[in-house]
C-alpha cells in the first residue's frame, strides 16, 4: 500500500500544535524527529544497552520533524491542502510566522514500517523498566522489566521523553491491586509496563484502529493477554468503570478535555498521570485540573516535556 509522507519542519514549542493539527485531520500515523532526543540519549549512556552510533547524532539539522502518513485516496490532494492552510498560511496572518513548514514525499508500507528500525535500540526508560525491540536479543538483570515491542504504525517505542515521564510514575505507584486505564494507548506499551509491573487488570483505549491493533500484537508478544483489554474508541467513550489509575500520554490541549470527565473513571483514592505535555503548557494543565476539582500531587520534568501526576481533590 502507499502513503503519502507529509513532513512538518517545526520547533519543539509548535510540536503540539501541529500534531493536533494532523490529528484532527485523520493522520495515519504520526512519527517526531527531535534531534535533542538522541543528543540527550548520548549524554546520558546509563540509560542505554547499546551506544548511540555516531551517525545518529551527525548532519542533522536543528529543530525538529513530525512525520505524517496518509493513505493515498480522493480526499488526499484536500487534506494535504488543509495541513497547509492550517499550518503555513493561516497562522502568517494570524502571528506572522508559521507553525512549520510543509513538505511531501511517497512511501511504501513496507518501507515505512522497516527502515527506521536500525535507530531504535533497547533503552532503560525507569528504575526497573526495559523496552526492548522484538528484533533485539536482550539479557534482563534482576529485578528488570522488560517490554518487548513492536510499533509498527502506531510509533509508540517507549525512547521519547514523556513515554518514560509516564513508565517512572507507574513504577511508583502499581500493585498487584492495582486496575489501570491508559487513555490513547498507542503501541501499548504503558498497558504492557502496568501489566508486567503487577497490576490485576488494564485497559487501554485508542480512537485509531491501527493503533488498536498494534497494540494486541504487543500484547500477545508480551504474553499478558489475560490482564489487558484494548478497546477502540474517542477518549472515556468505551468507559464504564472507576480505575486506580489512568495514564494518559496524549497531548495537553487533550488532556485538558479528559480532565473535565476524569472523575467518572478515576478511583476516589486513585492517581492520575498525565504526560505529553510541553513545559510552556504546565500552568495550562494544572489551571484545567483545578477546574475539574483535580489536585496535581507532582509535576516531573525531562528534557523539554513534563508529566502530571494529579488525583481528585479534597471536598472543602
Amino acid at each position: 500500500m502507499k502513503w503519502i509522507e507529509v513532513q512538518i519542519k517545526t520547533d519543539s514549542e509548535n510540536v503540539e500544535i501541529v500534531s493536533g493539527i494532523l490529528y484532527d485531520l485523520g493522520v495515519g500515523g504520526l512519527a517526531i524527529e527531535d534531534p535533542r532526543d538522541i543528543e540527550f540519549k548520548a549524554e546520558h549512556p546509563d540509560a542505554w544497552d547499546y551506544i548511540v552510533p555516531e551517525e545518529l547524532l551527525s548532519d542533522r539539522e536543528p529543530g525538529v520533524v513530525v512525520k505524517a502518513y496518509f493513505p493515498e485516496g480522493e480526499e488526499l490532494l484536500e487534506t494535504i491542502e488543509s495541513i497547509r492552510q492550517r499550518i503555513e498560511v493561516m497562522p502568517k496572518y494570524e502571528t506572522g510566522s508559521p507553525f512549520g513548514v510543509v513538505s511531501l514525499s511517497e512511501v511504501f508500507e513496507k518501507d515505512w514500517e522497516n527502515s527506521w528500525k536500525k535507530y531504535y535500540k533497547t533503552a532503560k526508560i525507569g528504575e526497573r523498566v526495559v523496552v526492548n525491540p522484538s528484533w533485539e536479543e536482550y539479557s534482563p538483570k534482576e529485578g528488570e522489566v522488560v517490554v518487548n515491542l513492536d510499533p509498527g504504525m502506531a510509533f509508540g517505542t517507549g525512547t521519547h521523553e514523556t513515554t518514560t515521564l509516564c513508565a517512572r510514575a507507574l513504577e511508583k505507584v502499581v500493585t498487584p491491586e492495582s486496575t489501570v486505564l491508559d487513555v490513547g494507548c498507542g503501541s501499548g506499551i504503558l498497558s504492557i509496563i502496568a501489566a508486567k509491573l503487577g497490576a490485576s487488570e488494564v485497559v487501554g483505549v485508542d480512537i485509531d484502529e491501527v493503533a488498536v491493533r498494534v497494540s494486541k500484537e504487543n500484547i500477545a508478544l508480551n504474553g499478558v493477554e489475560d490482564r489487558i483489554d484494548i478497546r477502540q474508541g474517542d477518549l472515556l467513550d468505551v468507559v464504564d468503570k472507576k480505575y486506580d489509575i489512568v495514564v494518559a500520554n496524549i497531548l495537553a490541549e487533550i488532556i485538558a478535555i479528559l480532565n473535565k470527565d476524569i472523575k467518572r473513571c478515576l478511583a476516589d483514592d486513585g492517581i492520575f498521570i498525565s504526560s505529553g505535555i510541553i513545559k510552556d503548557k504546565v500552568e495550562f494543565v494544572k489551571d484545567s485540573m483545578a477546574e475539574s476539582g483535580l489536585e496535581v500531587v507532582e509535576v516531573i520534568e525531562l528534557g523539554e516535556w513534563a508529566s502530571i501526576v494529579a488525583k481528585i481533590g479534597e471536598i472543602e
